[in-house]
Parts: C-alpha cells; structure tokens; sequence
C-alpha cells in the first residue's frame, strides 16, 4: 500500500529533488558563458560579484557606520537617545544581512558555476597560468604548489593536504550542485560515502564567503579541518580568498583573531565553542578573538549536534576578587543557617521516628509522614535520614506523602515548607530560602531588605507616574538597578554557599 501511495505521489525526497532541479538547470544555462572566460576573466567573477554585493548593501551598511561614529564621538548622549541608535543598528544590521541574502541568491547560479569550471581547469591542467597579483605573490611565498616568473603566476594541480601530495581530480556533478543549494538554504544535506560531501561544501562556503563577513567551517576533528582547509583551499586561493585554521592557533592569540578574519576559517566544533565562552568571560573588547557569525556550515552534523553536544563545553576563569566578592564575608551567615536547618531536621526527623515507630492511628501516621518529608525538604542528604528510609516502608510512606503535596501544582507544599530556613529539590538542583530563612540570616544586618531582591519592573511603572523630572528618574533608575545588581550577586552568593554545604561533600 505504501509503495503504491509513493508510485501515485511521490516520497518527499523526490519532492524535494524536484523542487532542487530548476536550481541545478539555472547553473547549467550559464555554464558555457562561464567556460569561455579566460583564466583572469575567471578570477574576475569573484571581484565582479564582490562588488554586486557592496552596492547592493552599502547604503544600510553606511548608516551603520555613521551612527556608530555618532556613539563614539558624542558621550554626553542620553540613555533613551543611545537606545534608539542601538534599535536603528539592529534593524540596519537586519536589513543589511537580508539584502545580503537576496542578492546571493540572485548570483549563485553563476556563482556556482564559477567554482564548478575552477575545479574543471584544475582537473584537466598539470599547471593553471593566470596574471599574478600581490596574493598571489603572497600565497607563493609560503605554498610550493603557486610558482611566480614575471608577471604570471603558476598554480600546479598537485600540493600537499593532510600531510600527503595530492592531485586535483574532481568535478561538481548534479548530486554536489543540488547538495551546495541545500546547504546554502540553510538546511541539513545528507548523503552517503563517495558523493564528494567535501567538494559539495565549496560551492556554499565561496558564494556565502563573497559578502566578506566571514565562512565557518566546522568539522569533528582537528585533522579533518586542517586537511580540508589544505585540500579545498586552493580553489578558494585562486579566486583570492584567504583561508586559514583556528586549531593551529593558540587560544586568545592575535593568529588566532586573525583566523577569524579570514574569509574562510576552519576549526573543530569544540574549538569554536570555546572561543565564543571565552568572548563572553572577556571584560576587554580588544580580546575578543570572533567577529559576529555570519554563515556556517557543519561537517558530520548529526555527530555535532547531537552527540558531542550532549557533553556541555565547561569553561573556568579565576574567582574574581574584590567588593562583589562576597563569598568570605556571607561564609559565617551561611554556616549559621546551615547549622539552624540541620539542628531542625535532627529535631523533626526523632519526633518522626517516634510517631513511626509505633503508629497508633491514621493521625499519627501522618503527622509522622509530614515530619519525615520535611526533614526530607531541609537535608536530603542527612546520614541519619537517609539510614531511616533505608529501612523497610519508610521511603515508600515518603513518595506517598510527596505525590500528596506536588497535587495541584504542589499549592499545599507551603504547609511542609514554611517551618524549614530553605527548601531542597534534588530533582531540579536547586535551593530556595523560605522567609523564615532570610529573617535569621538578615538577624546580622539593619537592612531587613538585604537578602530580597527589588521588584524593579513594578517600582520604575510607580517612578515613571510620578511627578518627578526625566533626570531623577533616570538616576533613581541608575540607583535602583545597581542596588538589584547587588543584590543579586549577594543572594547568588548565598545560594552556591547553600549547595556547597547541602548538596556536596569535600574531595568526593
């Protein structure tokens, strides 16, 4: 029945191969027009193209420029005015990549077509002859597969990838062509073992590498990016782009800044991971070694996506020091309301023993059940609870008692709540103060407020119908926002101190 549903309508890939093919007929319908090009006509698609691209986008990208300027050069600008500059630069930076877009589109016939005959010269000559220029010069200087003599430079079909000399044997066919136009919409191209996955990506990679924001390529391996960038590198050279890898490169490191600059940059999935974490620890623009993403594509996608991003990347950086370093300073408020919980849980878990031991009735019982739980809530992890449950019936009497309270979205769990100074919820790894809990912490402090975070939203709607002038509102705003930032990092501080005391133990 299936196959003869298939047989009337086709399966979706067929569909989409269908809806693919007026994409592969529009590079064919230039190719001749491509293949009577002279080696430097060539090489002049890509500058032609280049400048299709700037024309297209410069009066967006001109505006951006101008206001940025307009930030830099004039500090006594407001906050709501800096705000709407902001907003204009993100619409422009908008307009600008979807202008981008359409005109990528619009040349990627020919674009593709451009790389398809680069690849076909390079196959069928030992030696591509073109008029040299300073990248040229450049590229020989450093690769012996480019050779100058006079005003020509010599680009050989032969050169080293991956630690061995290889020859340049490879054509686009249909499969690569429909491949390329797949990965340039943006969506996943699977295909199997032999159909040229590393040929398909040059035709993407060059046309989204045009705009001169910059290509990532992203592979499994440091192996695989550095043998790619090697052996599809010298199509990309030839029409003047500049490749490089990031694995080569230290952390942090201006080769490593300048990877990025590069029109075309390879690298491992987990290395371009972790330089964007260590741009967001940076408090220093001029550290950041990334420029914003602009097109990607993903090697062995199912592989990176999935099964390697089930291992978070974990980046450290020194403890910092200072005033908003609070943790010395609230280790001794903590150590007391840690002391005070578990002086509590030692308390409620004997009267629970003590109803349990010898139930006398169903009051009884659940009188002890709420005790047990609420220990439970204080310190999961209390040795002496934890020998209790193990004792027959008692965690099962415990998971009647939780189903109990989580009943309608756990409205009654206040009751075995509000005795305890926080509430633990292994399941979702967190600790929360209850009120009790802040009254004895802030026991030390005038500011009865100094554990509660400001509900800002609700104060700046109070502010802002007041009668006050635009500039007290805006510096009771400052005023009130740094108090939240403080705040903030003072109950976040407490919070780790709470886990570190609750949750784990030293050296295990």
């Amino acid at each position: 029945m299936l196959g003869l549903i298939k047989k009337m309508f086709g399966d979706k890939a067929s569909k989409d191969l269908k809806g693919l093919q007026p994409y592969v007929d529009r590079v064919h319908d230039v190719e001749d027009q491509i293949r009577a090009l002279t080696n430097d006509q060539l090489r002049a698609k890509t500058q032609e193209f280049k400048k299709l691209i700037h024309e297209y986008i410069d009066a967006d990208e001109q505006e951006i420029i101008q206001l940025k300027e307009k930030l830099e050069k004039n500090l006594d600008i407001s906050i709501n005015e800096k705000e709407t500059i902001y907003s204009q630069i993100d619409k422009l930076e908008k307009s600008s990549y979807e202008k981008s877009q359409e005109i990528l589109d619009k040349i990627a016939p020919e674009a593709f077509s451009v790389m398809k005959e680069t690849a076909r010269r390079f196959n069928e000559n030992e030696v591509v002859e073109v008029t040299a220029n300073d990248f040229d010069r450049e590229l020989a200087s450093k690769m012996e597969s480019v050779n100058i003599k006079g005003d020509k430079a010599y680009y050989n079909n032969e050169w080293v990838a991956g630690g061995n000399l290889i020859k340049w044997e490879m054509v686009h066919y249909d499969v690569q062509l429909i491949g390329g136009t797949v990965l340039h919409q943006g969506k996943i191209a699977e295909m199997a073992t032999g159909e040229g996955k590393t040929l398909v990506a040059t035709l993407p990679v060059y046309l989204n590498a045009l705009p001169g924001k910059g290509v990532h390529v992203v592979t499994v391996n440091d192996y695989l990016a550095k043998r790619d960038a090697e052996w599809m590198g010298m199509l990309y050279n030839f029409h003047g782009l500049k490749i490089d890898v990031i694995d080569k490169h230290e952390p942090n490191s201006e080769e490593r800044r300048n990877a990025y600059l590069a029109d075309i940059t390879y690298g491992t999935n987990n290395e371009f991971g972790f330089d964007y974490l260590r741009d967001n620890m940076t408090g220093n623009p001029e550290e950041l070694v990334q420029r914003p993403h602009n097109y990607a594509i993903v090697d062995e996608v199912d592989s990176v996506l999935i099964d390697d991003a089930r291992t978070p990347l974990i980046i450290s950086g020194p403890t910092p020091k200072g005033d908003l370093q609070e943790f010395d300073a609230l280790k001794a408020d903590v150590q007391k309301l840690y002391n005070a919980q578990k002086s509590l849980v030692t308390k409620l878990l004997a009267e629970a023993k003590n109803l349990l031991s010898n139930p006398g009735n169903n009051d009884q019982v659940k009188k002890g059940s709420d005790l047990m739980f609420r220990a439970f809530r204080g310190l999961p992890k209390n040795k002496a609870l934890i020998k209790f449950l193990s004792e027959e019936g008692n965690k099962t009497l415990l998971q009647k008692t939780e189903s109990f309270y989580l009943q309608e979205q756990a409205k009654n769990m206040h009751v075995i709540d509000d005795e305890l100074y926080f509430v633990i919820d292994e399941k979702q790894n967190s600790v929360d103060l209850t009120e009790k809990g802040i009254d004895l912490l802030t026991t030390s402090y005038d500011d009865p407020s100094f554990f509660i975070l400001p509900d800002i939203g609700a104060e700046i709607a109070e502010m802002e119908k007041s009668d006050l002038k635009e500039k007290e509102i805006l510096e009771k705003k400052s005023k009130m926002i740094q108090d939240y930032s403080v705040k903030s990092e003072r109950v976040h501080t407490v919070n780790q101190l709470l886990k570190a005391y609750t949750m784990f133990e030293k050296d295990v």
